[in-house]
């Protein structure tokens, strides 16, 4: 028998949103295990908002908001407020009423200061990390990496320091050019002149850094990430943001040893990294702290009774040290699960949609990493330890 299609909507729907989410699908896991941390940081929710005025959107749903933008790859926040309005399964996961209003993308632009002066982002990351070490999930051996961000700035605007504040100076007193009209996309020619980051800035984010990662690849604007994800599952367990500069991966990579020691009193027993990471100072730093490192040479080290420049002499000693342990099973093991940090950065970066930049400012870029490690985490945990 042909059914016929309902002519008159009824005005008032009956059902239990619970039934619509199908029992196993994989959000229910990440949710109960997302609602469990974010209720342990309720005292520093309640620090963060005054006891007068009108009600906010909660934080924790700003936060489980911006989840949904890793897991679904939504490319922005204003398609995540039109997904909210209209998905079911995204108002479950928020805790929404179906007829309750999407809130507008502005409430993130507004709220973000807030989280980073209090830490809200990274607290969130941190019992994420907190709840995987607690279920064993990590092991002692750790591996360490950068990659760039591609930074939310074109070419064009990376322009001559001193045309740069001219610039700002005439944008300040109106419009210029001919009949005050200004091309929104001039088009510009850089055959010829050599672009350098003591001479030039950009206009549009002016903490991105033209930098090229190797050789043969092109130089763009970009910001670095870093991740310390620990070898026996590939989680992470440490995230974070800097210049991009020649230095900065073994920069961070103390760092955020250093800081998973200091919130998690975890340090790591071996640390892993590529050819990159080949410096005498670092490989003594990292000895210092007492981890010890797994990172391939780039050459032979240098003699000892050779050296002229004694204040070289530790770094020497240190990569000699390195050479040692080259022929260890643990540095073959080493190298071997180190690959797994790449897959965190695949994963950031393809799922959660961070190849690129999606605001201006390195704080609000950090705080998109350490959700999107978050969100990598959690989706690893619900297999490795499915919640009750």
């Amino acid at each position: 028998m042909r059914g016929e299609p309902e002519r008159q909507m009824p005005l008032f729907h009956v059902f239990e949103v619970e039934d619509r989410i199908r029992p196993d699908h994989p959000l229910r896991d990440i949710k109960r295990r997302t609602d469990r941390i974010l209720a342990s940081l309720d005292d520093q929710f309640a620090k963060a908002y005054s006891h007068t005025g009108r009600p906010s959107v909660p934080p924790e749903r700003l936060l489980k908001a911006m989840l949904l933008m890793c897991l679904y790859t939504i490319r922005s926040e204003q398609q995540l407020c039109e997904q909210i309005d209209v998905n079911l399964l995204y108002r479950w996961f928020l805790d929404m009423h179906p007829s309750d209003e999407a809130f507008d993308a502005t409430v993130f632009s507004k709220n973000r200061k807030r989280l980073e002066e209090h830490g809200l982002t990274k607290a969130f990351f941190d019992k994420v990390v907190s709840e995987a070490l607690t279920q064993g999930l990590c092991s002692e051996h750790f591996s360490v990496d950068g990659t760039t961000i591609e930074s939310w700035a074109s070419a064009k605007s990376f322009q001559p320091k001193d045309e740069t504040e001219q610039s700002n100076d005439s944008n300040k007193g109106g419009s210029s050019g001919a009949n005050g009209f200004k091309p929104s996309n001039p088009s510009v020619d850089f055959r010829g002149q050599k672009r350098t980051n003591e001479t030039h800035v950009s206009r549009t984010d002016p903490e991105s850094r033209l930098y090229r990662k190797s050789k043969g690849k092109e130089a763009k604007l970009a910001h670095m990430g870093h991740i310390l994800s620990e070898n026996r599952n590939g989680l992470i367990l440490g995230i974070s943001a800097s210049e991009a500069n020649g230095t900065a991966e073994r920069d961070e990579a103390a760092k955020l040893a250093i800081e998973l020691h200091a919130t998690q009193g975890r340090k790591p027993k071996t640390l892993g990294a590529d050819k990159g990471y080949d410096d005498g100072d670092f490989l003594n730093a990292l000895e210092d702290l007492g981890i010890e490192p797994h990172i391939p040479l780039k050459g032979e080290p240098a003699d000892p009774k050779t050296v002229t420049d004694k204040t070289r002499l530790p770094g020497i000693e240190a990569r000699r040290r390195m050479k040692e342990r080259l022929e260890k099973e643990a540095y073959r093991l080493s190298q071997k699960c180190r690959k797994k940090v790449e897959e965190c950065f695949g994963w950031l970066k393809v799922v959660a949609g961070l190849d690129r930049s999606k605001v201006v400012g390195r704080w609000k870029l950090l705080q998109f990493l350490q959700i999107g490690a978050a969100a990598f985490n959690l989706v690893k945990m619900v297999r490795l330890a499915p919640a009750m």
